[in-house]
């Protein structure tokens, strides 16, 4: 018990770090991209890189994963790879560079892959909704350490040093986890027609949409263009940074209350609060005529997205075997990294045609018409036991009843 507590605490500031070093930089991100170009659109390249990368990367590293049956050495490369990647961000000095530095950076991030499934695997699969929501509450406390800290690096050594601050935090990450015990490498179980398989599973594949979305809003707005339309209401780095950190903390919150409460009231009326309080976010930011009305919408859309993407990253390993769920977590990924990718590239070609307010306005209404016909989706099929009696499974607790007694 000892070794497995040390284990964990290990294993938990490593992702601590991970995310610091991942997020350090990001609230002033897209200004720091202005000074290399003048279009909005050339801003979106650069930023839909990181998601480019994750959505290519992740589902090949969740397979690779479960074949080797390891881990932990995915996640020592990633781990250099973040420190990497700021660097040559804070470094570069043209367009090429920042590209081929967030890209390094998205190639980091299919290291949460693997963490997800290394933390998850040492509890009961019942809980992987609970604990996956723990994990994500410990992810938006490093982003909000980091991104509090964005618009103060800055003020002491300019844009550059939070990157090579975010680089340091990535080597403490990667000295944190050597230590962490892995079990011994199993032969390989999953062939390519169970790996087929697995990813068609409606409870599989269906959150990983819906976290697309929910991931696509994220990044076309708080990770987006939101610090422009900040800077253009007045906002310097500092509340910048503030204004990234109040969106992470109710992020966190959200992570928090969906660990509390899945059990209580059930998945089903997360998502329905998640998927309605997003565009109401989105739609305030857009009206917003000073910085607190930015303050007020980021609120919403952090505590919406904290806990969709936590109800729904939980739900897509459910009701997996252990020995298949780096596959199953690592599509979940990649499909969400999609939303990631597109959010950033497609909300700037459409910011550069109509502004960025009706741009925000349209990417409410368009996200939110998905998201109810995704959560019907889920539900009716969730209610038919569809996709999850095959290879001796059981059948899951439907979504409306998981917060109380199976029937």
């Amino acid at each position: 018990m000892t070794r497995r507590r040390r284990d964990l605490v290990l294993l938990v500031l490593s992702v601590l770090f991970y995310w610091i070093g991942l997020y350090l930089y990001v609230p002033t991100l897209p200004t720091y991209i202005q000074t290399r170009t003048d279009s909005l659109a050339s801003v979106g390249v650069v930023l839909s890189m990181y998601g480019l990368l994750m959505g290519v990367l992740r589902l090949p590293v969740g397979i690779a994963s479960d074949r080797l049956g390891r881990r932990k050495p995915f996640i020592v490369v990633g781990m250099a790879l973040v420190g990497i990647g700021a660097w040559a961000i804070g470094s570069s000095h043209s367009m090429q560079g920042l590209v081929w530095g967030r890209a390094l950076t998205g190639i980091a991030a299919t290291t949460w892959v693997p963490m997800v499934v290394l933390f998850s695997g040492r509890f009961a699969a019942s809980e992987a909704v609970r604990v996956t929501a723990m994990l994500t509450l410990v992810l938006n406390v490093g982003r909000i350490l980091a991104t509090s800290l964005t618009g103060w690096l800055n003020g002491i050594g300019g844009y550059p040093l939070a990157f090579y601050v975010a680089s340091g935090a990535a080597a403490v990450g990667l000295l944190l986890i050597l230590p962490v015990r892995e079990d011994t490498p199993r032969a390989p179980k999953i062939t390519a027609r169970q790996a087929i398989h697995l990813i068609r599973r409606s409870d599989v594949l269906l959150p990983a949409v819906l976290s697309a979305i929910n991931l696509y809003a994220d990044y076309a707005v708080t990770f987006g263009f939101m610090p422009i339309l900040a800077e253009h209401l007045g906002a310097g780095d500092a509340i910048k940074s503030a204004l990234v950190s109040s969106n992470l903390g109710m992020v966190a919150a959200g992570s928090l209350c969906a660990a509390l409460l899945v059990r209580r009231i059930g998945a089903r009326s997360i998502l329905w609060t998640s998927i309605t309080l997003l565009p109401i976010g989105m739609i305030l930011a857009a009206g917003a005529p000073s910085l607190p009305w930015l303050f007020v919408s980021q609120l919403c859309f952090g505590f919406a997205a904290g806990t969709g993407y936590s109800v729904c990253m939980g739900m897509s390993i459910q009701y997996v075997d252990q020995k298949d769920r780096a596959t199953a977590m690592g599509l979940h990924q990649a499909v969400y990294a999609s939303g990631m990718f597109a959010g950033p590239w497609a909300s700037g070609l459409i910011a550069d045609a109509i502004g960025i307010r009706p741009m925000f306005v349209l990417t409410a209404f368009a996200c939110f018409i998905a998201s109810v016909a995704l959560v019907r989706t889920l539900v009716r099929h969730s209610l038919h036991g569809a996709s999850w009696r095959s290879q001796g499974e059981s059948e899951p607790v439907p979504i409306r009843q998981q917060g109380g007694r199976r029937p």
